[in-house]
């Protein structure tokens, strides 16, 4: 028999680590009665679930789709209809390239209230947990945030016109085809503009990698990066090298202090 309020709630993960998570967003997941999850959450968010609560993983990733997304549709409004409230969790914010507007569609044609719970962007956390802030007086004024390829699979026009701009330029989902969009970047004269490529980012597993627009193809197939990793063009990619040094500088500093305090 139907429930009475079907509702969704379609909730952002964060980049991966489990504490960069909302406290509305972990309350949101507490009172769920279905949790339906993408491969980019990280799993021990699900601790968070109350006893009895249905969870199933619906992820999508490396061209390998446990469900469609016209069964995740499906799924979310059978679920809603039997139980209750389903939380939807993604990874990251479910507005940046989180399909979240097809979910709310169908969800709403079939009368189900609909809330949105934010989440931390990898776009933006993930650079910023490697000391490489996306915009820096003098240096980067603005920031472009765009998918590496298009839904037909091809390289999103988009990524031509941030070439040509002096922004910095973050690119999702795009290492299948980094040696193409690398060269776009150098056909704007970007050759010598350093690049980052930091793979699941605020994780234990985070790996990164850097290098110029010239050199980063190579120098991520040597290193073995794959997805899930992000992309950063700009000059602001020089400022990791420097901010880690004097964060470094500074924590060593500190543990020298605190040594001379605890031995007076």
């Amino acid at each position: 028999m139907p429930v009475s309020n079907p509702f969704l709630s379609l909730v952002g993960a964060g980049p991966g680590d489990p504490e960069m998570i909302t406290l509305k967003a972990v309350n949101t997941i507490h009172r769920a009665d279905v949790i339906l999850y993408d491969a980019l959450v990280n799993e021990s968010l699900l601790c968070h679930a109350r006893p009895g609560a249905i969870i199933r993983f619906v992820g999508k990733r490396y061209g390998c789709h446990a469900l469609s997304q016209q069964e995740i549709n499906h799924l979310i409004v059978e679920m809603a209809m039997a139980h209750g409230h389903v939380v939807r969790l993604k990874g990251g914010d479910p507005f940046v390239f989180g399909r979240a507007v097809e979910e709310i569609t169908a969800a709403r044609d079939h009368g189900i209230g609909v809330e949105v719970i934010p989440g931390i962007s990898s776009a933006i956390a993930v650079p910023a947990s490697q000391f490489i802030p996306l915009t820096c007086r003098g240096m980067s004024e603005s920031f472009w945030v765009t998918t590496g390829t298009t839904r037909s699979g091809d390289i999103s026009g988009d990524i031509a016109l941030a070439a040509r701009s002096t922004a910095t330029v973050v690119i999702l989902m795009a290492m299948s085809k980094l040696s193409e969009i690398m060269e776009l970047f150098a056909a704007h004269g970007k050759q010598d503009t350093p690049v980052a490529i930091i793979q699941e980012g605020t994780t234990v597993q985070q790996k990164m990698i850097t290098g110029t627009v010239t050199d980063i193809a190579w120098r991520a197939t040597a290193a073995g990066m794959s997805n899930p990793a992000i992309i950063v063009v700009g000059e602001v990619v020089n400022l990791h090298a420097l901010l880690t040094a004097t964060a470094v500088q500074q924590l060593n500093n500190h543990l020298v202090h605190e040594e001379r305090q605890t031995r007076l």
